[in-house]
């Protein structure tokens, strides 16, 4: 079977697909999947809604998935079914020969939005002239590709909500401070599970270009530099949840990943990533009744697994991650139905300029952690 690039990435659904109903775009979906055999690999994130991950071969958060892309050789299309830092992800670790394709190239990320590669430089310039000495800078996974590389280029690395703790001991080991980006409460959450007191970290707010110093820091003080971004789902679970379902459930244990606010990560009984989330549900005994602070169709899927156990969302009204719902059946199946007739829409590529560096920052992360 031969494949051609076509000339032009379309970004909207074409009419044909959009109005298509379960009973005709599963089978369809099936079927493409069939014929394609191992030339395709779908991979979706745990967030992605269940009418589409239903689909996925592999499921997982963005960085496993990514690293399954990458060993998953065979594969000549890997339709990535999540958000697009993501699938620059997988495009930079992946072959020249693969192609990774994004559903929707809407399906984006309001977290990684909130910085890019102007601000950091700017802040950048900033902090080199403020503080002096050596700073590290580290980026969350769920960044730009080029902020990845502009850590790879500067010393720094990538870190996950799984590793972040062991990126942090290491970049204290390169440098005297660190610059994390772009999530602030990933980084504040692991910087106090290291034991660094608030008065050593600030807050650079990117806006006003300014930094939102405590009462009497100093910047010598200062170990932590915090980005003012964070996750607009994990951002929705507040101190009224935990203490309304604590009342209400005595038992009750509260589960939350590190993009949750500090306080709703210091009054829950344990934070981690959606891997750990997973694992702990896994292994707990039944009649074991959570409170979950995550995206709500992770949520969902778990109570649907795990009927032996209690399993609420932490905030009974939070919506669902607005830009990973964008991916719908019918994304789905245009992507798949075009490489069938021989071309390819919505592929992410990543220049090798950058993903040379995003190289070098992604493997110190594999190095070290």
């Amino acid at each position: 079977m031969g494949y051609m690039m076509s000339d032009h990435i379309q970004t909207g659904l074409p009419a044909e697909y959009m109005n298509l109903k379960e009973n005709e775009w599963y089978g369809r979906i099936l079927q493409a999947k069939k014929q394609l055999g191992q030339d395709l690999l779908i991979v979706g994130h745990h967030y992605q809604r269940d009418d589409v991950i239903q689909f996925a071969d592999f499921t997982g958060d963005s960085f496993k998935l990514a690293r399954l892309a990458e060993k998953a050789e065979q594969a000549k299309f890997i339709v990535f079914c999540g958000v697009h830092f993501m699938a620059e992800t997988a495009d930079i670790l992946t072959s020249s020969a693969q192609k990774v394709i994004l559903p929707d190239l809407n399906a984006g990320c309001s977290m990684a939005d909130m910085a890019d590669m102007e601000q950091v430089e700017d802040c950048w310039t900033e902090v080199t002239d403020l503080f002096g000495g050596t700073t590290i800078p580290i980026t969350y996974v769920n960044s730009a590709a080029n902020l990845k590389a502009f850590c790879g280029a500067n010393g720094g690395a990538v870190c996950t909500s799984s590793n972040a703790k062991k990126m942090l001991t290491w970049a204290f080991e390169q440098g005297e401070r660190i610059l994390f980006f772009p999530d602030e409460f990933l980084g504040r959450n692991t910087a106090t599970a290291l034991e660094i007191p608030d008065q050593q970290m600030v807050v650079y707010n990117q806006a006003s270009q300014t930094f939102e110093w405590l009462p009497g820091q100093k910047p010598e003080d200062v170990k932590v530099i915090l980005w003012k971004g964070f996750c607009s789902v994990h951002q929705r679970f507040h101190m009224s949840h935990v203490d309304s379902l604590r009342k209400q459930y005595p038992t009750i244990k509260v589960l939350v990943h590190p993009e949750c606010s500090h306080e709703v990560v210091n009054a829950a009984d344990l934070s981690g990533s959606t891997e750990f989330i997973i694992s702990q549900v896994e292994a707990a005994p039944p009649d074991t009744i959570w409170a979950i602070g995550t995206e709500i169709n992770l949520v969902s899927r778990l109570a649907k697994a795990h009927p032996e156990q209690r399993i609420l969302s932490l905030n009974p009204i939070v919506c669902p991650c607005s830009t990973m719902y964008r991916i719908s059946p019918q994304h789905l199946l245009w992507v798949l139905e075009t490489i069938l007739k021989g071309e390819v829409v919505n592929q992410i590529t990543v220049s090798e300029k950058i993903a040379h560096h995003a190289r070098i920052a992604l493997n110190r992360m594999l190095q070290i952690a």
